[in-house]
């Protein structure tokens, strides 16, 4: 199981969070070397203004006092304002500094995560486990805060540091006891934000599953696609208790480490409180004794205020850069993610499919506590030729499919792309050879032109290609038809510009329609060795499919093919008709083959014939 940083309070290894601290500096610095450099800066400038600001502040009290001349006064008077005028605007030159650098850093470490995704994930067994999912969504939350919030806590300390060093001064030449009892009292208030940096810590991870559900429920209460089943069926009312049901879960959690900051708080308000009160009290009789000026008890109440200031800031930002640091622990395990489909090195690019594609006693489950789903499979695809894969639901047919765009990994056996096994293939390498449809084929939410464009993405902008392809698979009219043609977003969600303005510019397109877009998308990369179409026709009606596999059967001559489908009808002009059955290719030949056979597919092939012709009038 992987390990949640801060988990149960306990603590971090340092190591650890030096790692971490300089994956945070490095990011901040690549993003915006002058924006940490001008922190530095102004740290310094801020941590020292209000040390000047308090002394001058003294000159000028024990001059009015002991009546020095008008023209020293004056500029006394001039220095204590513009120290006055740096205590005002130095501030806000830093907040903007901090804005900024947390812009470009979100940028930066946003770019790094999700380049680590897709370059180091390239199959889906990773992106199917709940537990990387919580660690991915905590991650996207640590990189768009962790890395400011560490650099500006890191500055934030050091401004703290350099005023308290100035004020700890003030108050050793004044009362050395003083200034040790202050110190003192800063320790538990050190050792509580530290408490408390991995209490948050822990508590996120324990409700990131809570609150990934919760979105889940928000969504399915909003999303268009799941608006009818949801109101038909009256199950508003149960996802919305779902939803506030982890969101209370959520609450419940937060409340607890709210309460413990509140009580450790409060302890610790009234201690600062006790420190600074005795203090006050000796500073009141001193004067009275004429040990110190009128300028020494401001100075000494104002020191006595920010030294505790000072303490408090620095636990608090201690507190946050340390919290920083152990989120940061999920973005540099999401982005430092071992590869979950290693690629041998020096592998060379695959070459056109010339003989056949060939899985040799596949083997496959999609984890060891579950059970088989290919039991060692057979199969050759000859080069040229169209194979068809036919089964009952379950079967592993679609798993195949996976197995061969090397989505998975085989557990046992193996894929041979004319005799190489594609594991010594750089995934993306192979996919370039392959053009598919997926069952739960995807529809997004761009404009037409895009969701078909996005098959081939070097050449998305290839208009007269996209509608070459559009037309192959029956859809270039419905397209031509849409409000702004090819160029008609397809969503109700995403209108841009004037598009918001005139609701009838964003569309939904039928079921049926929605698959012949996805195959248009794999007709435009019309150059690749291997088409595999995992029910393409399973939301037409009678007359589209028939016109559908019309123009695929001419499509695919010559053409290397992988057609699946339960209408069988739709796959009996395939050279080769490959029957899974239990997890293993139960039987193979052409249709008339398969039928004199009289086993499996026969059995399925007549029991369909039999439904339509019941389904005929009398």
């Amino acid at each position: 199981m992987s390990r949640a940083p801060g988990a149960a309070g306990a603590p971090v290894p340092v190591r650890v969070l030096a790692h971490n601290a300089r994956t945070a500096a490095g990011l901040a610095w690549a993003a915006a070397s002058h924006c940490v450099a001008g922190l530095l800066i102004l740290a310094a400038a801020v941590g020292v203004a209000p040390v000047v600001t308090a002394w001058l502040t003294r000159e000028v009290l024990d001059g009015l006092v002991d009546g020095v001349p008008g023209r020293q006064l004056a500029w006394l008077a001039v220095a204590l304002a513009a120290s006055g005028v740096a205590l005002v605007v130095l501030p806000q030159l830093g907040r903007y500094a901090e804005a900024e650098l947390g812009r470009r850093v979100r940028v930066v470490a946003a770019d790094r995560l999700y380049t680590a995704i897709h370059q180091r994930l390239r199959g889906l067994a990773r992106l199917e486990d709940p537990s990387f999912h919580n660690r991915i969504r905590l991650a996207q939350q640590a990189a768009s805060t962790g890395p400011a919030d560490m650099v500006n806590g890191a500055i934030g300390i050091a401004t703290n540091v350099v005023t308290l060093c100035g004020f700890l001064v003030t108050l050793w030449l004044m009362n050395r006891w003083l200034v040790l009892a202050v110190v003192v009292s800063a320790i538990p208030t050190v050792r509580a934000e530290l408490r408390l940096s991995r209490m948050r810590a822990a508590a996120m991870w324990s409700i990131s599953h809570a609150s990934r559900r919760q979105h889940f429920y928000a969504n399915l209460l909003s999303a268009p696609r799941e608006a009818k089943e949801i109101r038909l069926f009256g199950l508003g009312g149960y996802f919305q208790e779902r939803m506030l049901a982890e969101q209370s879960a959520a609450n419940a959690t937060d409340r607890r480490v709210d309460r413990s900051e509140l009580g450790m708080q409060v302890s610790l308000g009234l201690l600062g409180a006790a420190v600074a009160g005795g203090g006050l009290v000796w500073a009141i009789l001193a004067a009275r004794s004429g040990r110190l000026t009128v300028g020494d008890v401001t100075v000494f109440v104002a020191a006595v205020a920010a030294v505790q200031a000072a303490l408090s800031g620095i636990a608090g930002k201690f507190g946050a850069v340390h919290h920083a640091l152990l989120m940061l622990d999920h973005f540099g395990m999401a982005t430092t993610v071992p590869p979950d489909l290693p690629v041998t090195d020096g592998a060379e690019p695959i070459p056109a499919l010339r003989e056949a594609i060939r899985l040799d006693n596949v083997w496959f489950r999609y984890a060891p506590d579950r059970p088989w789903v290919l039991r060692g499979v057979n199969l050759t695809i000859p080069a040229g030729r169209a194979t068809a894969l036919v089964g009952l639901n379950g079967a592993g047919k679609s798993t195949l499919v996976k197995l061969l765009c090397r989505l998975y990994e085989p557990t046992e056996g193996r894929i041979l792309w004319d005799g190489r096994d594609i594991r010594d293939v750089d995934p993306a390498d192979l996919r370039q050879h392959i053009g598919t449809v997926f069952q739960d084929y995807v529809e997004y939410e761009l404009s037409a032109a895009d969701n078909i464009g996005l098959g081939d993405v070097a050449h998305r902008t290839d208009r007269p290609r996209i509608e070459e392809a559009a037309g192959r698979a029956g859809m270039h009219e419905t397209l031509s038809r849409l409000p702004k043609g090819y160029d008609t977003m397809l969503t109700r969600m995403f209108l841009e510009g004037v598009d918001a303005q005139d609701a009838d510019t964003g569309v939904l397109l039928s079921g049926g329609q929605g698959q012949r877009l996805a195959l248009a998308r794999a007709f435009f990369r019309n150059d690749r060795d291997l088409l595999i179409l995992d029910e393409p026709s399973s939301g037409l009606d009678a007359e589209a499919e028939a016109e559908l596999h019309r123009q695929l059967r001419e499509y695919r001559q010559s053409r290397t093919s992988l057609l699946i489908s339960h209408r069988l009808n739709t796959v009996r002009d395939a050279d080769q008709i490959a029957v899974l059955s239990d997890g293993v290719i139960a039987e193979i030949g052409d249709h008339e083959e398969l039928i004199a056979l009289d086993g499996i597919y026969a059995g399925l092939f007549n029991l369909q014939a039999d439904g339509y012709a019941k389904a005929l009038p009398s």
